[in-house]
């Protein structure tokens, strides 16, 4: 009897996937992804080279992505849908052989792969390898620390409604917002209402080739990668040399 294993590949670069991720991934006979239609996919391509000879590829072709409001019934019924079908391939699978599949980041830290962890319950054996979410490689990608003292810091999706991210964002010291992308001019309001667009950044590409980290207030925001987070640092008292306490 074969299991179904997550491994967790972290923020991008493939020099942060954890020895045991790695290990699984190379000595791996199947080999499950995520990817947009048409595209490699970045689950992939961040593990390119590292693949057995012999494994077998299982791409998953989302088939939807940008086309519908991702809150419409059509796009949650294909979604749902793909997930279904997905996991029962997995499972089936799983009855003789393992599979391996692949998540940026942390798998049950916003990961596509918990839509497929819920319906494999009872279904398959399951295990699930941490991986460094990205957001802890965008934070060292700015160059200081996010949170100082005694900071709190909210963790937020460009998702939400507008008048909850100003609300969430006055409230908290430190932010990361996730999910930006297209979300990213409600995101720019929000943090203006909010009093902390002068502290924002975007990271974009965090830990990959192409990063790049500006101020947000003097970025356009017509367009936004996927792949990309904004953060504000925490604003609690920084410690000076011997004054930790």
């Amino acid at each position: 009897m074969g299991k179904v294993i997550c491994a967790g590949l972290g923020p991008g670069d493939p020099d942060l996937i954890s020895l045991r991720a790695d290990r699984l991934i190379r000595t791996a006979r199947h080999i499950a992804y995520f990817r947009k239609k048409g595209r490699a996919g970045q689950a992939r391509r961040i593990v390119e080279g590292m693949l057995a000879p012999d494994a077998t590829e299982h791409p998953m072709e989302y088939p939807v992505t940008t086309e519908l409001p991702f809150d419409s019934p059509a796009y949650n019924d294909l979604l749902s849908r793909f997930y279904d079908e997905w996991s029962a391939r997995l499972a089936d699978l799983a009855r003789t052989e393992d599979v391996v599949v692949l998540c940026e980041g942390d798998p049950f830290f916003y990961g596509s792969f918990m839509h497929l962890h819920a319906r494999l319950r009872g279904r398959a054996v399951v295990e699930v390898v941490p991986g460094i979410p990205g957001m802890a490689g965008c934070w060292h990608a700015s160059g200081q620390p996010i949170t100082w003292g005694d900071d709190v810091m909210s963790v937020l999706t460009g998702t939400l409604p507008e008048e909850d991210l100003i609300r969430h964002m006055a409230a908290a010291d430190a932010l990361v917002v996730m999910k930006t992308g297209r979300n990213l001019p409600k995101i720019r309001r929000a943090l203006e209402a909010a009093g902390r667009l002068g502290d924002a950044v975007l990271i974009e590409h965090g830990t990959m080739p192409g990063e790049r980290v500006r101020p947000l207030a003097q970025v356009e925001t017509a367009e936004c990668p996927y792949f990309a987070i904004v953060l504000a640092h925490g604003r609690g008292r920084r410690p000076g040399a011997g004054d930790e306490a």
